[in-house]
């Protein structure tokens, strides 16, 4: 009798949002909340590129979902009215009326077909169990779906009942009012995992250049950022372990490096189904390629690539390397040797069981040799490293280590999207890791003992690439904070 009871309550929680929101779209749509759902849809474009395949619950009238541009777009809303508006208004998408809480269903008309994006945008406010419709959602994610969700702040609950009451506001039913820490919980039980979070839109309505001013930088920092209107989160199913295990590509940059190959050559290990390994040589001044040469011919039973870089740059070669590897997953490894090459199976470890997605090595944890780094190379690290966990929402503590790991199709999406911010880092630490953070892949960190060189001299100028880095900071503030 009880479960019955509480069925009831559920049917007559749902029957009255559905009545509720078929009056809602009953009326005419009110213009002054424009400005607030085109600051919405700017901060949904910046995470998903055109082209991907998205499902949107509550999608109302389907403007969000179509201003996404998704090659295939599916949205899903309680309401009658609004699904019949938004196949009106949007006849290349699909829409169906269908209750967020049966998603879970096996009779729900979706399949089990999988989506890149699923977008739940203010709708968990106005669900009766949203750890129901979470936990209903993964039997449409593969591994690299990303949840997007967006929800009012507490801090608006008083002036938007105010301007309801006012008749300037949409009249909500009673709602739930969450907190992002109980946004993040809720994902975490039902069987996602949160990647970050971040708020948007100060202002609300459109005040010109006070408003734009205001949501562009203001609402970024504190602590302006505490009364921002929107709460954002994003999440990704729980990591499985890639079976079979993948194959490997590892990418060594070597430029006046000939007294380490055969070192390397001999340290670097055997990792996954197979392992190879790529050279790619810069145009040294000394007999890097012969040297090279030689080492593979005295290791036939190694899998060995050597090529030529075709430009400059550290991230030109890497690029270089990256276009003929063929392994599942690809590393680079500096030819210095002053990240130990045994460590290398922990960054696989860490991809491979499915725990991070870009895996980052970390110089600043263990103690140094002697001479590893220079007192003011570490300062501009630690600085780089705040800097860039600040802009891109995931701890970093080492932005400039060589040493990086990534999936061969996460590197090919990095590199469809490297237009967005340019083409003007030479080191391509930074190239890999904005468009990681773009793709919102989970970055995870191995810290490992930095050794100092032991042949040659670095090819980094502390104050030419210094200024160099702060230069791209500033950009990538204006590309990924500050839009």
């Amino acid at each position: 009798m009880k479960i019955d009871t509480f069925k009831k309550e559920h049917l007559d929680y749902q029957h009255a949002r559905a009545e509720y929101w078929d009056h809602v779209h009953s009326e005419p749509v009110q213009r002054w909340s424009d400005y607030y759902r085109q600051k919405l849809q700017a901060a949904y474009a910046q995470v998903i590129s055109p082209g991907a395949t998205i499902l949107e619950l509550g999608c109302g009238r389907g403007d969000l979902l179509a201003a996404l541009e998704p090659s295939v777009g599916v949205g899903i809303d309680c309401s009658a009215l609004a699904i019949e508006l938004a196949q009106q208004a949007h006849p290349a998408l699909n829409f169906h009326v269908i209750d967020a809480h049966q998603l879970e269903s096996s009779t729900q008309p979706l399949g089990d077909r999988t989506f890149d994006y699923i977008i739940i945008s203010e709708l968990v406010n106005d669900l009766w169990d949203v750890q129901r419709v979470l936990t209903g959602l993964k039997r449409f994610c593969a591994p690299h779906t990303r949840i997007v969700c967006n929800f009012y702040s507490h801090v608006w609950n008083i002036p938007l009942s105010i301007g309801q009451a006012l008749g300037i506001a949409t009249p909500r039913l009673t709602q739930n009012w969450l907190a992002p820490n109980d946004m993040t919980n809720l994902l975490s039980i039902s069987g996602l995992q949160p990647l970050r979070t971040w708020s948007e839109v100060l202002i609300p309505i459109k005040i010109p250049f006070v408003s734009e001013f205001c949501n562009r930088y203001l609402a970024k920092l504190l602590p302006f950022r505490l009364f921002d209107m929107a709460n954002f989160t994003i999440a990704r199913p729980m990591p499985q372990a890639v079976v079979p295990p993948p194959s490997v590509s590892v990418v060594v940059a070597a430029r006046n490096e000939s007294g380490h190959i055969d070192e390397l050559l001999a340290r670097i290990p055997e990792m996954g189904s197979k392992t190879e390994l790529i050279f790619v040589e810069g145009h040294s001044t000394d007999d890097t390629y012969a040297a090279i040469e030689r080492a593979i011919a005295e290791y036939p039973d190694r899998n060995c690539k050597l090529i030529r870089q075709p430009g400059k740059g550290k991230g030109d070669a890497v690029r270089a390397g990256f276009e003929i590897a063929a392994g599942d997953i690809l590393m680079i490894l500096d030819a210095d040797i002053t990240v130990p090459p045994e460590d290398l199976p922990r960054f696989y470890d860490l991809l491979a069981s499915g725990e991070g997605e870009f895996i980052n090595g970390v110089r600043l944890v263990y103690p140094m040799e002697g001479n590893a780094m220079r007192f003011a190379n570490l300062l501009g690290n630690k600085f780089f490293s705040w800097a860039f966990s600040w802009l891109l929402g995931q701890p970093i503590r080492d932005t400039l280590c060589g040493t990086k790991v990534l999936w061969r199709k996460d590197y090919k999406r990095i590199e469809k999207n490297r237009a967005y911010f340019g083409d003007f880092d030479p080191f391509g630490d930074f190239d890999l890791l904005f468009g990681a953070a773009k793709l919102n892949l989970k970055l995870l960190e191995v810290p490992i003992r930095y050794r100092a060189r032991r042949y040659g001299e670095t090819n980094i100028s502390r104050w030419k690439h210094g200024w160099l880095l702060l230069r791209m900071v500033a950009f990538a503030a204006r590309r990924i904070k500050f839009v």
